[in-house]
């Protein structure tokens, strides 16, 4: 998996680039569907705009694409909004990956008949 540092009118010092990938590096360790992940940093230079610093990220997997985007006051900052924000949505996709592989009704029904025919037997004892 490779993780892509890009910059929009900001350059991308080492520092920043080795941070983006320790971060982004620990929430892509949660799924191993992840084939890629860009990330693109950038600032506004509108003094009078809130929230400077941009980080974006597009995480493609095997089933879509997460997109997120954090503004900040410093870069910084708008990376571990990011991180987090990407952390909520990796997760809710493997959930949502996981129940998708559940059984279907038809099994789901059968399992529960013995239950109730073991409560029926329970009470038919207790009488």
């Amino acid at each position: 998996m490779h993780i892509h540092v890009n910059g929009r009118n900001i350059e991308i010092t080492d520092a920043i680039k080795a941070y983006v990938k320790e971060k982004i590096g620990k929430v892509a360790t949660r799924y191993d569907q992840i084939q890629g992940i860009e990330v693109v940093l950038s600032v506004i230079k509108n003094p009078a705009a809130e929230g400077k610093h941009i980080a974006e990220v597009s995480c493609k997997t095997n089933t879509g694409t997460i997109r997120c985007e954090e503004a900040g006051e410093s870069m910084y900052a708008s990376i571990d909004l990011l991180a987090d924000k990407l952390a909520r949505q990796i997760t809710k996709l493997k959930d949502k990956n996981i129940s998708s592989d559940k059984a279907s009704i038809r099994t789901d029904l059968k399992e529960e008949e013995p239950a109730e025919e073991a409560v029926e037997e329970i009470k038919a004892i207790e009488d």
